[in-house]
Order: structure tokens, then sequence, then C-alpha cells
């Protein structure tokens, strides 16, 4: 069996004990995760706060006007610190890649067991803050914003995921474990707010419907 057939078909018995049960039941009990996102309640007032205006254009977009992924410490880039952080019992080699560990993709609720089969995801997709207002930062602040260590914008997910979600805003993409939207919804609307990032009406919308039910 191949390793791409044989994630496929993890990702969809994930996908089937999440529909069955809404959480999947071997989620671990304690795994690390980003930085807390705010709270529902003060998710919704920074919502209501935040600029509606009708989505940017990606005239002008590339994914290499926000550096990344940067040093952090050491021979550490941004997507190792990550890796590091939201695994279990990971294993870096002299050069700081993950050789070893476990990771729990909350997006989807699958585990795995080489650094390989994750990316890192920006929560709020380049291109998508992009169309929102970054068009107009320096090269300096699209560095700092694709590389947030401090909000709740990178977490380490299934790629095949990730990869579905692109650039799409929860109006158009919302992670398939259920169990995890009021998260998402909050670390979203957490990030926006702090980038002073616009959001569209349909998009808005989205976000209250899950925040409302949080």
């Amino acid at each position: 069996m191949s390793g791409v057939y044989a994630r496929r078909i993890a990702v969809l018995a994930a996908s089937a004990a999440l529909t069955a049960t809404g959480v999947l039941a071997t989620a671990p009990a304690a795994q690390a995760a980003p930085p807390t996102p705010i709270s529902a309640a003060t998710a919704r007032t920074y919502l209501g706060q935040l600029t509606v205006k009708a989505e940017g254009s990606s005239s002008g977009y590339s994914r290499d006007l926000f550096p990344h992924w940067v040093t952090q410490s050491g021979s550490c880039n941004t997507r190792e610190v990550v890796l590091k952080r939201d695994g279990v019992n990971v294993v870096q080699d002299s050069g700081c890649a993950a050789v070893s560990g476990s990771w729990y993709s909350e997006y989807d609720g699958a585990t795995w067991r080489a650094a390989s089969d994750l990316d890192i995801d920006h929560v709020v997709a380049l291109a998508e803050a992009w169309r929102s207002g970054a068009n107009a930062w320096t090269t300096s602040q699209r560095q700092s914003f694709a590389n947030d260590l401090t909000r709740p914008q990178l977490i380490a997910v299934t790629d095949d995921v990730n990869q579905a979600k692109s650039d799409l805003d929860p109006a158009e993409w919302l992670p398939p474990r259920t169990a995890y939207r009021c998260t998402y919804a909050r670390m979203w609307v957490h990030v926006k707010y702090h980038w002073n990032l616009s959001v569209d009406s349909a998009e808005k919308s989205a976000l209250q419907s899950v925040l409302n039910g949080c």
C-alpha cells in the first residue's frame, strides 16, 4: 500500500468516526497546541469591531511577499518550532528537524507519526490576509504575520486537509472535525483583530454562526 494511499485511508477513517460521533474518540486528553485564543464572548465582541468590506483583489499577491519560515532560535525555523510545540514526544536532530514523535491534527482528528505528513497552516491564509489589508503592509509586517507564534495563527495539521482549505475563509471552509470549529472561529477572529484585517459580509456571517453556537 502506498504511503499516500495509506494516509488517505486514515483520513477517511477519521472522517467516518467524526460523522458517527462528532468527536474522534481517540483524541488525546492533553495535546500541545497553539496559544489559547480569545473566548467566544470576546470573539463575538471583536468580530463586531472588525471592518466589513468586500474582499480585495489577489492582484500582485505572492507567497514570497510573506517571508517564511524564518529562523526563530539556533538552527530552528518557525515550522520546526510549531512541530515541536504541537507534537508529543517530539525528537529533533542536530539541524532541528523532527525525526520522531506524534501529532494529532485538530482539523480532522488524524494522528501522524511522520513530520512529513504535517503542514503548518496559517489559520488566516497569506492570500486571505493580502485581500484583507496585508497588501498595504511592509515586507517586515508580512514576515511577522507569516511567522506569528504569539497569536493562534499557526497550527500543525494533516497536509491534505490544509491543502483542501487553501486560502478559503470560514464562509467557504471550516475544519471537518466539527468539535474544533468553535476554537477555529475564535482563532480566526483573534488573528484578524490583532492584525487589523477586514472581513467580508459572508465571512462575518459564517463566523457569527459558529461563535453563537460556542
